[in-house]
């Protein structure tokens, strides 16, 4: 075995290892989502549980309910509980930087058709997955599916490829029919994540954000703001909540990091109408005749 072949081998098990530790801890979380549970409780669950089955989390875990499509996480001290939602919850673990990213959805509501369209455009689009596919066409399988259930799909949100410590690379995964796009090749890792809606299928930026990642390497003069920075750099470029840091000062550092292009904050997602939001994900390793699912 040449050493590219060794050293390629040797990470594809650790984007394995990472599935399999996300796989376990999605399905011991959604045994928690029911009506008056704690947000703040499964996601603390998942982050630590994560860690102790040997990863790190790629990303704070996500709880987004109903109308919100994606980027919400509990804050510090939250008391949020579950009411007759429809829940997403969205897990990403690393292992020495190699991510699994999934997503699933709990409902509580009562409107099992938006999440079976999500479900099922998954996998139209994960049967097609092999070298010299367009994500193009991933993406009009996935419009096609979701459409056949009489909903959308969100237009403006879109699957990606994942790296070494970047958890949104290239390629763009669309979720609607585009031209073109991108071709597959073997080797890519990408994450497929069709959203449905009974909304108008767009999402906008909401007034409240909680998570955030570093863009921008600066220095720092006040002392307040760089033990803030420190915290943060443990994450790398990787995204972290709020809530994993600490500081009397937070809130002001938060703001001057942000101000500095230091920070990048990720606003919670709605859905522009709306509307009830589904989303499904998978982790693939693309190989020569298919793909891989990492997080199934």
């Amino acid at each position: 075995m040449t050493d590219n072949v060794q050293n390629r081998e040797e990470i594809a098990e650790k984007y394995r290892e990472a599935g399999r530790i996300l796989t376990q801890v999605r399905a011991e979380a959604k045994d928690l989502v029911r009506v008056g549970g704690s947000l703040l409780k499964v996601a603390d669950f998942v982050e630590t549980r994560t860690v102790e089955l040997g990863g790190k989390p790629a990303f704070p875990c996500n709880i987004s309910r109903n109308e919100e499509a994606a980027h919400a996480t509990p804050k510090t001290g939250d008391t949020d509980t579950f009411g007759k939602d429809m829940i997403k919850l969205d897990l990403g673990v690393h292992v020495d930087g190699y991510i699994a990213d999934s997503a699933l959805t709990v409902d509580l509501s009562g409107n099992p058709d938006i999440v079976k369209a999500a479900e099922e455009a998954l996998a139209a689009a994960i049967a097609l997955v092999r070298p010299g596919v367009s994500t193009g066409e991933l993406g009009a399988a996935i419009e096609e599916t979701i459409r056949g259930y009489g909903l959308l799909p969100i237009a403006n949100l879109t699957g990606h490829g994942l790296a070494r410590y970047i958890a949104h690379d290239n390629p763009a995964v669309p979720n609607r029919h585009v031209d073109g796009g991108a071709v597959l090749k073997e080797g890519d890792v990408i994450a497929i994540e069709p959203f449905a809606t009974n909304g108008m299928g767009l999402v906008h930026d909401g007034s409240w954000t909680e998570i955030y990642s570093i863009i921008r390497k600066k220095p720092v003069r006040v002392p307040a703001i760089r033990k803030v920075l420190k915290q943060a750099e443990e994450y790398k470029e990787l995204p972290f909540a709020k809530r994993w840091l600490s500081s009397d000062k937070l809130d002001f550092a938060m703001i001057q990091l942000e101000k500095a292009g230091i920070l990048h904050g990720y606003p919670v997602l709605l859905e522009s109408a709306g509307g009830l939001v589904a989303q499904a994900e998978h982790t693939v390793i693309v190989n020569e005749d298919g793909c891989e699912i990492t997080t199934e």
